[in-house]
């Protein structure tokens, strides 16, 4: 199981900087990553350091809380691909779905995926939130919608789980059979984990542990 390509090496912190993009790019290089996921403002930066590599830029919209008008989604996801991102990770309108109101949520999905025509939209769900009703129910919308992945989560819910295996298998035994993907993503740390999920049925890992996790010597 080659690790390397199934990693999005990510860093998301509101306090990254510069120096600290153009760092984790490079590491995407050398260790052969699928791809970098980065804040919008440093997308023009890392597409520039990582030209003429086969290291994709992937980046967020209406994160982290997933409560953005969807005019407001639209305009990011637009300004984000202008500036040369891949793809494209979304979070789900959270309230909407608490609600149970779906064709809100897939039409919202629909829009964004209408900006991304053939880049891949990957909608969060932000799993630790959500029952596994909940969970599934949400899949089902971003099938209806298009996208392309769905997602475990931000990272930024307090003692959230994030990526675990359970969540996982239920994404992935929901939308499989409709050729989504499922991206893990949230407190993975370790080549251990990084197996577990992928077993479980995630097809990629988001991590800023990426390093260590392809590195044996540091499990």
């Amino acid at each position: 199981m080659e690790l390397a390509k199934y990693i999005e090496h990510t860093l998301l912190k509101p306090t990254a900087t510069a120096e600290e993009v153009e760092k984790l790019v490079e590491e995407a290089v050398k260790y052969g990553f699928f791809g970098v996921c980065i804040n919008p403002v440093y997308v023009r930066l890392a597409k520039n350091i990582a030209k003429g590599t086969n290291v994709k830029i992937v980046t967020v919209v209406n994160f982290p809380l997933g409560a953005n008008v969807i005019d407001t989604t639209l305009v990011q996801t637009h300004q984000a691909l202008s500036d040369g991102a891949d793809e494209i990770d979304t979070v789900i309108n959270l309230g909407a779905l608490k609600e149970g109101d779906y064709k809100k949520v897939t039409d919202d999905i629909k829009a964004t995926k209408n900006i991304c025509s053939n880049n891949n939209l990957k909608v969060i769900l932000e799993t630790d939130l959500l029952t596994n009703d909940e969970i599934k129910k949400a899949c089902l919308a971003c099938v209806s919608g298009g996208a392309d992945f769905v997602k475990t989560s931000t990272g930024f819910v307090k003692n959230g789980l994030g990526a675990r295996t359970d969540f996982v298998r239920l994404m992935a035994q929901t939308v499989e059979r409709r050729g989504m993907g499922v991206k893990a993503s949230g407190g993975i740390k370790t080549r251990f984990q990084a197996k577990e999920l992928i077993e479980a049925g995630a097809t990629r890992l988001g991590t800023s542990s990426g390093v260590a996790i392809v590195s044996p010597q540091k499990q």
